[in-house]
């Protein structure tokens, strides 16, 4: 069967808010078919991610330098070009230059991003173009073959079928408000809900209850980036909603391996990426298992200025105002980033890895830009109301003088008429 993937590529310019082409797919081993003369183009290949920029990647007829292009967190640099050349070629495996990967229920998603970010020229300290990030995604579906050949081997030990069963699909979604379905764009407004729901895909493994341990928001797809903002923390408390958010877990849930929540949207202060990615470290416990502090799901809530769990006793989600329902005192996030990566997955039965790190995003805010250019204009005009109250008061002020003055004027003219006596 041939290899068949979908790509999905949103163009987003700082300072701007529109996106430049919506999702493509396609069924054959070619690139898929994009707008006529793209910026960039991409192509998902077996084991290879192949990125094509052009140099007029703005459309303005202004170059930009192949130097100022990279790919992936780790910056990877793009193949030799020479001068003539108009597109820019990237070539990288799937696993590397820091790509993400994330298993949902049908597909494998390998994500990446281009990145612009051009630098002076010589002793200049103009730019002339803007920076820009450009996500990218390459969709693999799961339920087929990915190759032409014949599998091999055609007869398999049953022994071997039998671990299979036991491995776990962890996911993470972005869902429409009404849960009903998988989230068709990752565009936002400063201040919308965004509704995540994590998953596991037991198979034939016993019933299992899913948990979100923690999640933490960064700026690119790597959880141990900074800035960071964290989401859940203490296995399994929802801190955001401790702010000014309305952050909450759903209850009840719709199945024990499934967990929903909701998250007001945000981005970073003093930085213009207007796009988060989400990290969540999911784990299961057996369904029959009474939830406890280390296996909760709590949410706060302001009308009552308490914890309350999705499951399980209330007491269990106390330790969460003390943020000591692990290590005393420490933040899980840090505790889990200070364990060898090889430790990371406790594992009660053989070959089953019960946790998981899965990374959903990237949410672009359309409101940023906007909020920007609201803020700019606002300094004018209110520069221009203030000018004009001053000049208002000064005139009034100097309009009292004057008539101040006329009046006293006309009085000193009157005659001074002096009665004559009567002895004179």
């Amino acid at each position: 069967m041939g290899l068949s993937y979908g790509l999905f590529i949103c163009f987003l310019l700082w300072g701007g808010t529109g996106l430049c082409y919506p999702p493509t797919t396609a069924g054959d081993k070619t690139h898929p078919s994009l707008p006529s003369s793209p910026s960039v183009m991409v192509e998902c290949r077996h084991a290879w991610l192949v990125v094509n920029v052009s140099k007029n990647l703005f459309g303005t007829g202004r170059l930009v330098r192949p130097a100022d292009l990279t790919l992936g967190p780790e910056n990877c640099e793009p193949l030799i070009s020479g001068d003539s050349d108009d597109m820019v070629r990237f070539e990288v495996e799937l696993h590397k230059c820091g790509n993400s990967v994330q298993v949902t229920e049908d597909a494998l998603v390998y994500s990446t991003f281009l990145l612009h970010n051009p630098r002076p020229v010589g002793n200049l300290s103009i730019l002339r173009t803007n920076r820009a990030e450009v996500p990218i995604e390459c969709r693999y579906p799961r339920h087929s073959n990915v190759s032409s050949e014949a599998i091999l081997p055609t007869w398999v030990p049953f022994r071997t079928t039998m671990l299979s069963e036991e491995k776990l699909a962890f996911s993470l979604r972005l869902m429409e408000e009404d849960w009903g379905s998988e989230k068709q764009s990752p565009t936002f407004q400063l201040g919308d809900l965004a509704h995540l729901q994590a998953e596991v895909h037991t198979g034939r493994h016993i019933p299992l209850r899913l948990f979100v341990d923690y999640c933490v928001a960064t700026l690119t797809p790597d959880q141990n980036a900074s800035p960071y903002h964290t989401i859940v923390d203490f296995h399994g408390c929802l801190v955001d909603g401790l702010s000014d958010a309305s952050s909450a877990f759903k209850a009840p849930r719709p199945r024990p391996e499934t967990l929903q929540f909701t998250v007001d949207t945000f981005h970073f202060a003093n930085d213009p990426r207007n796009m988060i990615y989400i990290t969540c470290h999911l784990k299961v416990t057996p369904a029959n298992r009474v939830p406890d502090q280390l296996n909760k799901a709590c949410s706060f809530i302001k009308s009552s200025n308490r914890w309350f769990p999705v499951e399980g006793p209330a007491d269990i989600c106390n330790c969460c105002n003390k943020g000591s329902c692990g290590l005393p005192g420490r933040s899980l996030r840090l505790s889990h980033l200070d364990r060898p990566r090889h430790k990371m997955a406790s594992r009660n039965r053989r070959h089953v890895t019960e946790e998981a790190d899965i990374t959903v995003g990237p949410l672009i805010f359309l409101g940023k830009a906007a909020d920007r250019g609201a803020e700019g204009s606002t300094s004018p005009h209110t520069s221009v109301m203030v000018g004009i109250g001053l000049a208002t008061v000064l005139s009034l002020t100097l309009a009292t003088i004057v008539l101040g003055l006329a009046r006293r004027h006309h009085t000193a003219s009157r005659p001074m008429i002096c009665p004559v006596s009567a002895s004179q």
